[in-house]
């Protein structure tokens, strides 16, 4: 793991990484630095999608069994009006849209980001802290198929970190 001063510097290591091939690179910054997901390879995520499914799920579930109760199950013909009267289905329908977004949402989240995770080996260093303060850091790590412990050591030493860090397995 490599420590950066700037944001600037984080993305011209990132970009020379990338260049000598390796697939999987790990970037941390105090706050979001334009470009660097592209520079990294970062995937695009699939929370949208997941909530908008979860949105759509909760939404027809939901107008699906006020449907089957006022149509199918217990029809209670009041003043005339059809059974089937959707504009008194649309507020709960809504409601429950959201709420299964917001908990796909939520879910996808926690599951896409590896959470709850209580521990990571970046923990054990020291320095590492200062991620979510005012230093930039780079790791490569030891999943990643070009991955030699030696050869890594040598291309961040390349760059000129501030600091140059082994992460503990």
């Amino acid at each position: 793991m490599a420590e950066f001063p700037s944001a600037e510097a984080l993305c011209a290591a990132a970009r020379h990484v990338r260049a000598r091939g390796w697939t999987r690179v790990e970037a941390y910054s105090p706050f979001p630095v334009e470009g660097l997901d592209a520079i990294i390879g970062a995937e695009k995520g699939w929370i949208a999608p997941v909530t908008l499914l979860g949105g759509i799920l909760g939404g027809a579930g939901t107008y699906f069994l006020q449907w089957y109760a006022a149509v199918v199950d217990y029809p209670i013909n009041i003043g005339g009006r059809p059974l089937n009267s959707w504009p008194a289905f649309i507020p709960a329908t809504f409601e429950i849209t959201i709420l299964g977004a917001a908990l796909a949402a939520t879910v996808a989240m926690l599951a896409l980001n590896g959470l709850p995770r209580l521990y990571h080996p970046l923990f054990e260093v020291e320095e590492f802290e200062l991620a979510s303060r005012n230093r930039f850091f780079l790791c490569l790590p030891a999943c990643d198929p070009v991955f030699a412990p030696g050869p890594a050591r040598d291309l961040l030493a390349e760059l000129h970190p501030l600091l140059l860090r082994e992460v503990p397995a």
